[in-house]
């Protein structure tokens, strides 16, 4: 409550110490205020030099947050170019240990022995050159040729490669219908052929085998060479009515030959009872049986025998579906994962459909050290080591950008080791990851790269498959890798600037990988207790924010020099913070929201502004105190660093928007501008110092020539610019307390006004001077631009009650202080805005008057000319010189004024000309017509002149004040006397009919005409509320009542009624009768008149009230007084009036022709009546 009274005890004395711009600059004027005195002596150059300087300055601080977002969209939108990003430093903690050339021997053990052992079809990619792999096999392991041909003969000599065939049956699609409900139930026998060799291969290729034959085919078979081993045949499930049946069964078979043997797939539609697969398991189990070369046909007959089917019924013999041989040399290195077309046995048979088979050729056992040392998956992550780095080393473009492509060779040996050694797709997977990820800490690669190994993995993640060993490596290497990526987030400004097109890319790649990853199924599950990992990036981010700060505190070290010296350090720092912010909102946020949903900018701007805050409060502490002790004395140089700082943090604060709405409030920059208060206050001053300056230097060097377009001059257009100029600085500074910003207002305003009034003042000083020597029309050309110039600067201020937000702070005082508060706030600053807008007025007033009175000596000249000009000269002749001068004098000021100063000036000419013209009519009051008609003829003209067919005054403005006066008085002096009487009775006529409740009283009638006697009967019934004239409070009243105007009814004779004593209410009920022929009443100046008199024994009777009634309203054929029935009508009720006929300008025409008898009767009865009024 104590703050509030204090606001407002504050704000009152503000608005007790605004007064009016004239009595401010009655004192004598101060050295502090250049403009009070408005002196016409030129500044010296140095000040006006300063002037210029400082607004530049300003000008540029204004600019610096407009410039920050320049650069912020160029850096969005930078083109990618050709240098590398940063190095990304690591911990050395990170780098792996080299393997030792022990290690490397066994592992070119491995790799060679994998290349003597190469099976299957290679892909076309592949080398097929065993000297080609050897070749880069050296290069690789940096092996020497003898080294090599021992390793070569060393694994010749080893036991060859025992290779396995592993068969998944996963579908069959379009299979034949063998049963009578259209379904099959179909079900796959397959084996392994051994090898033949190529002289029989080519005999029996006409021949399709089967795994049943007819007995007759089958006893007379005398080869053993298509005989299958027992052991060798599985089979799969039988599926139940279909059509496409979905197995997915995996079988694996040990080869003998891996060159020559043939894999051989039976479908059969099941017709028994009793399951052959059943059978076919039990004979592989049984240990010690003979007749290895028993036929399947031998298994079904077998089975049968123990079924309730007779072994030689051949109803239940199963239908043959189709079958597939692939021999297995036939069989890609990668293997065969597709669809295989069924064939017939025979040309008979009529198979159809297709299955889908995944084929692969792996070695069982492998006669190498290593492989009998450690697993498959830990050998072929080292051999994958040895060639990455190797490959990795060849690349010499853009080495950072590596996507883990490799050379062919290095292709091929990979492909086949992790075939031969039987690793899945997950295992592969796992050690591609492991193997980049750990060579990328040492040398970067592209991070799309490892993106799409953790992708891999996620693809074909299956936990079970992954215990152990390989499990905890695998936790480890996303360990190492997160730590990795955490760590060069804390580093980012510097490993990845935004200046840095490419670096940017590489951050979201990155990022993306770090968001990946902690979504995955994979990490989940051997890192299930590292769920904090936005956590640790949170972190991160703000431990990198906050020591990129301190590196920047540490480059400026604004605790040194002295206080300016360090405001100015300061605003470096600050500036350098907006920036980074700017490129945190722009680029950096989006990377890390978008990838692993970190509000990056939040995290920043909470950080820095703290930081910020602490520096800039304790600065301005000292800079409070040392003005303090300095007797309030601020420096220009000071105000200029202390307004840039400000603004600065006003930049900073401005981020603030871009924060979700509960992280924005209470932050440390809340209240900063309280730190700055005292401050800007002086600071205003020196604006205000610098202002004047700046105006008193463009008036002087003024050579009033029009601007370009335009039709002021330049000091009106830097007048304006220092003032947009300055109210830019006012909101750059945005002042959020609104009720504190009224001082600044205030001040802000008075400044303003002082200024623009101080400036016409000069304007007016300078055209006054320069009047001397110059002829007319030049000194009207300079005297019209400062007019405009006048107008300019008028119109610009008065934009200030938007400008300045005056609407806010009303609202914030009404809320503080009240709705007195609100009050004296809109009185002050719109007293200030007032008090200028006349005092401009005043100037523009003088100026005009300058240019009238140049033209009043011609103008009067001309003006005699029409008045003297005699009757036989025609009324264009008279007029023609005043109109060919005035025609001149327009060109100019249309030329030369803006529309509203020419519409000032041309007012000032119509009321000038309106006023000579009057001058000359009552001063020749009673001449002839003709006098009177040419006047009006030059009015009429001067009328259309001005008016200009719309785009000059407008007729409205014109026809009004001295215009109705010159006009009545020339319609009047044009007019007959009996003209002026009748319009005299019709002006009676027309106020009658407005009378409403007048405190005279009124008078109640009847009239009716009878049309065949022409007669017109009045019946004066009764009065009302008559004003009391006697000294009793009451009045002898009777009434007059006569046909008006005399001269139409020069017969007829006033009546009158019976005088009715001491009352206020007379009742009278009286008739009279009054002729009235058609061709009277049908004139609108036809009237009766009541006069109500008070009568008086001993003087003449005193006026009471008058009121009059057009006959034609009685008259007229039609009216329901002017029928057989006209007794009938209601009474009239007329108000009475009591005007004086003096006041009328008939009276003084009628008055002013004395020749004239009726006029002179007309006004001696009206002073009668006048003089009778005084006397009451």
């Amino acid at each position: 409550m104590t703050t509030l009274l204090d606001l407002k005890s504050s704000v009152l004395r503000q608005v007790q110490r605004s007064q009016s711009l004239r009595s401010r600059r009655e004192p004598p004027p101060t050295a502090s205020s250049p403009l009070t005195h408005c002196s016409t002596e030129p500044l010296p150059r140095r000040i006006s030099e300063e002037s210029v300087e400082f607004f530049e300055r300003m000008n540029t601080i204004l600019q610096k947050q407009e410039n920050m977002m320049r650069a912020a969209q160029a850096e969005c939108h930078r083109v990618p170019c050709s240098m590398p990003p940063p190095q990304e430093h690591v911990d050395q903690a990170f780098i792996s240990e080299r393997v030792s050339r022990t290690e490397l021997d066994l592992l070119y053990e491995e790799a060679v022995y994998t290349v003597v052992n190469r099976v299957g079809v290679p892909a076309p990619e592949h080398v097929k050159s065993d000297e080609e792999l050897f070749a880069y096999l050296l290069k690789v392991f940096d092996m020497g040729e003898e080294e090599h041909e021992m390793m070569l003969q060393k694994v010749q000599e080893s036991k060859r490669a025992s290779f396995s065939l592993r068969v998944s049956v996963m579908k069959a699609k379009n299979l034949m219908a063998k049963d009578s409900n259209g379904y099959s139930d179909p079900y796959c026998m397959l084996g392994i052929l051994v090898g033949q060799s190529p002289r029989e291969t080519e005999e029996k290729k006409e021949r399709k085998f089967s795994f049943r034959k007819r007995r007759e085919k089958l006893e007379k078979r005398s080869s053993t060479k298509e005989v299958l081993p027992a052991r060798c045949i599985q089979v799969t499930e039988v599926k139940p009515e279909t059509l496409n049946p979905v197995w997915d069964e995996h079988f694996v078979f040990d080869i003998d030959d891996v060159h020559n043997d043939l894999l051989h797939l039976d479908i059969w539609d099941h017709d028994d009872d009793v399951s052959v697969a059943e059978a076919c398991k039990k004979l592989n189990e049984v240990s010690g049986l003979r007749g290895m070369g028993r036929y399947f046909k031998q298994i079904a007959k077998s089975v049968r025998s123990n079924g309730s089917a007779s072994s030689g019924s051949e109803e239940n013999v199963d239908d043959f579906l189709g079958c597939i041989n692939i021999p297995l040399n036939e069989i890609p290195v990668g293997g065969h994962d597709t669809w295989f077309k069924l064939e017939p046995r025979s040309s008979a048979s009529k198979v159809q459909g297709e299955c889908h088979l995944i084929l692969k050729v792996f070695t069982s056992q492998r006669d190498t050290t290593l492989s009998k040392r450690e697993t498959n998956v830990s050998i072929h992550k080292k051999l994958l080591h040895q060639i990455v780095e190797y490959e990795h080393a060849q690349v010499k473009r853009e080495p950072y950008n590596w996507n883990g492509q490799v050379s062919p060779p290095a292709w091929t040996i990979l492909t086949h080791h992790a075939v031969q050694t039987d690793l899945s797709p997950l295992q592969q997977a796992i050690v591609q990851w492991q193997c980049y990820s750990s060579h990328h800490r040492n040398q970067r690669l592209c991070y799309s790269l490892l993106l799409r190994l953790l992708r891999t993995i996620d693809a074909e993640w299956d936990p079970p498959a992954v215990r152990g060993d390989l499990e905890r490596q695998l936790s480890d290497s996303f360990r190492l890798y997160t730590e990795h990526c955490v760590c060069l987030m804390k580093n980012m400004r510097q490993v990845f600037p935004c200046t840095s097109a490419a670096a940017i890319t590489r951050y979201e790649l990155m990022l993306r990988g770090i968001g990946y990853m902690q979504n995955m199924r994979a990490f989940k599950t051997v890192c299930p207790l590292r769920n904090e990992l936005h956590l640790d990036i949170t972190t991160a981010v703000k431990k990198g924010t906050s020591e990129w700060y301190e590196s920047l505190i540490a480059q400026y070290k604004p605790e040194e020099g002295s206080l300016e010296e360090q405001l100015k350090k300061l605003v470096h720092v600050i500036d350098a913070v907006c920036a980074d912010l700017q490129r945190a909102q722009n680029i950096y946020n989006k990377v890390f929201y978008s990838a692993v949903k970190v509000d990056f900018f939040s995290i920043s701007y909470r950080q820095l502004e703290k930081q910020v805050a602490d520096d800039v409060n304790v600065a301005m502490e000292r800079v409070c105190g040392t003005l303090e002790q300095e007797s309030s004395r601020l420096t220009q140089t000071m105000g200029e660093t202390i307004f840039e700082l400000f603004m600065s943090l006003k930049i900073l604060k401005g981020f603030r928007e871009f924060l979700p709405l509960k992280d924005a409030k209470m932050l440390a920059l809340t209240g900063f501008h309280n730190w700055f208060k005292s401050s800007i206050h002086k600071f205003l001053q020196i604006v205000h110092d610098r202002s004047c300056d700046r105006i008193r230097k463009a008036v002087d060097t003024d050579q009033l020539q029009p601007v370009q377009q335009a039709k002021h001059s330049s000091s009106a257009v830097e007048a304006t610019a220092c003032f947009s100029q300055v109210r830019e600085i006012w909101l750059q500074l945005a002042w959020p307390d609104s009720a504190g910003a009224f001082i600044f207002v205030t001040r802000l305003t008075d400044n303003f006004c002082s200024e623009a009034v101080c400036y016409s003042e000069m304007m007016t000083r300078k055209i006054e001077r320069n009047q001397l020597g110059r002829d007319h029309k030049s000194f009207i050309v300079q005297l019209c631009i400062g007019l405009n110039n006048v107008e300019h600067v008028r119109v610009f201020l008065a934009q200030l009650p938007r400008d300045l937000g005056w609407a806010g702070v009303e609202r914030a005082m009404e809320e503080s202080c009240g709705v007195e508060g609100k009050e004296q706030v809109y009185k002050a600053l719109n007293g200030q805005l007032f008090n200028m807008d006349l005092d401009l007025q005043r100037e523009v007033k003088r100026l005009i008057t300058l240019l009238t009175d140049k033209m009043l000596p011609e103008l009067r000249r001309y003006i005699q000319h029409i008045s003297l000009s005699p009757d036989s000269i025609n009324n264009d002749d008279a007029v023609s010189p005043l109109m060919k001068y005035l025609q001149d004098t327009m060109l100019i000021l249309t030329a030369n004024l803006v529309k509203e100063n020419l519409s000032r000036v041309l007012q000032s000419m119509w009321e000038l000309l309106l006023q000579m013209i009057l001058d000359a009519v009552t001063e020749n009051r009673g001449v002839q017509v003709e006098f009177y008609n040419r006047f009006q003829y030059t009015v009429e003209t001067l009328l259309q002149f001005f008016h200009v067919k719309g785009d000059g005054l407008s007729l409205e403005d014109m026809k009004s004040g001295d215009y109705k006066v010159l006009d009545e008085e020339l319609r009047l002096n044009k007019c007959s006397s009996f003209d002026l009487i009748e319009r005299y009775y019709l002006e009676k006529i027309s106020l009658q009919k407005t009378l409403k409740h007048t405190p005279y009283g009124r008078i109640s009638v009847k009239c009716y005409y009878d049309p065949p006697e022409q007669r017109l009967t009045v019946e004066i019934l009764h009065a009302a509320d008559i004003i009391a004239l006697d000294a009793n409070g009451l009045s002898d009243p009777f009434v007059i009542v006569e046909l008006c105007p005399h001269h139409l009814f020069p017969a007829a004779k006033s009546q009158r009624t019976q005088v009715k004593l001491k009352t206020l209410h007379p009742v009278f009920d009286e008739l009279f009768y009054f002729h009235v022929s058609p061709e009277q009443y049908r004139h609108r100046y036809a009237c009766l008149t009541f006069t109500v008199m008070d009568y008086d024994w001993l003087s003449t009777n005193d006026f009471a009230g008058e009121a009059v009634a057009p006959i034609s309203d009685f008259c007229w054929p039609g009216r329901p007084n002017a029928s057989a029935a006209g007794k009938n009508v209601q009474p009239v009720i007329l108000h009475l009036s009591r005007s004086k006929p003096s006041e009328k300008p008939i009276m003084r025409m009628l008055d002013a022709r004395t020749g004239d008898r009726e006029a002179q009767e007309f006004v001696r009865r009206l002073k009668e009546i006048e003089k009778s009024m005084e006397e009451d």
